[in-house]
């Protein structure tokens, strides 16, 4: 069976402060809060996702804020960098920007192309890098007007401690296309427009552990539901052990982790954020699965208050 899948969905972190990651990535990353749930594993903490207009699949970055978590160490079996793109020319703005909110950065070259690297508050590893593919986004805020806006992510980063297998899985598994080498490391491309580039170290990357500042998982997009079933059949089928099929919601999802200890996750492109609140007010009301809603008042009183910076 040949699958593919288009690119990235979404990608997990762990971080530890609700406010500070609302603060940093709407207020200076200027991303839209598309929604405010709850771990459903852990309801005392949210669930939080950021991306374009409509968190569209291949610009929503998620976290779980644990306030009293462990701090984590990054390393092999993560997502070492969560790459985001920007229109072409639009460098030097978001330069200025992360200068004017005091952030940190630095610059670096892979492959032909200019990255800005910084930080998150808990020490999550980003850049930006500058494409022409794949459409602006339609999310204006903070400043930041549509022609420099962050368009989704341009990829990522992982850090692998098998290499070599997780290489054979993205390609014979996943259906991505080995494009190169560069720099110690090699790159790999899927089909979209955003969330397409993959880059891993060529060489092992010590073993990291979980915690606040580290990526928890990486999920890959499934067009449909009857894709989605396919995929878990096509992941058991090459020696992976893929959950069940898990209702989050806002998309259907199957986990499994590679040789390389990295959490991979398939999901579907629909239902999408939409499926419980009006497009134009994403994100403004805590959310719960009905399962949770005789609860909300003590889920409420347990979660710290947030707020969207204006």
């Amino acid at each position: 069976m040949t699958q593919q899948t288009a690119g990235i969905h979404h990608i997990t972190a762990f971080v530890s402060n609700a406010q500070a990651t609302v603060t940093f990535y709407a207020g200076v990353l200027a991303q839209r809060l598309v929604k405010k749930t709850i771990n459903f594993d852990a309801p005392e903490v949210y669930h939080l996702y950021f991306g374009d207009q409509a968190g569209s699949p291949g610009t929503i970055m998620t976290f779980f804020p644990f306030a009293h978590g462990r701090k984590g160490v990054i390393g092999g079996g993560q997502v070492g960098v969560t790459t985001y793109v920007v229109p072409a020319g639009a460098l030097d703005f978001w330069k200025e920007r992360l200068a004017k909110y005091e952030v940190p950065f630095t610059e670096t070259e892979r492959f032909g192309e200019t990255y800005v690297q910084f930080v998150d508050p808990d020490g999550l590893q980003l850049e930006l890098v500058a494409r022409e593919e794949g459409p602006l986004s339609d999310w204006s805020y903070a400043g930041v007007p549509t022609d420099k806006a962050i368009k989704g992510f341009g990829g990522a980063i992982l850090y692998s401690s098998a290499p070599q297998q997780t290489f054979r899985l993205l390609e014979e598994v996943m259906g991505l296309s080995k494009i190169g080498e560069d720099a110690g490391y090699a790159r790999f491309r899927s089909s979209a427009e955003i969330g397409n580039i993959i880059d891993l170290p060529i060489e092992r990357v010590e073993p990291g552990h979980g915690g606040s500042g580290t990526v928890h998982h990486i999920a890959w997009r499934a067009k449909d539901d009857v894709e989605h079933a396919l995929w878990r059949s096509h992941v058991e089928t090459n020696g992976y052990h893929p959950t069940p099929i898990i209702d989050r919601q806002y998309f259907h999802a199957i986990y499994f982790r590679e040789e390389g200890g990295i959490l991979f996750e398939i999901a579907t492109d629909p239902p999408g954020f939409a499926r419980d609140e009006e497009p134009e007010h994403l994100g403004e009301k805590l959310m719960l699965p009905e399962w949770f809603e005789q609860h909300r008042e003590d889920i409420v009183r347990l979660l710290p208050p947030i707020q969207v910076p204006q």
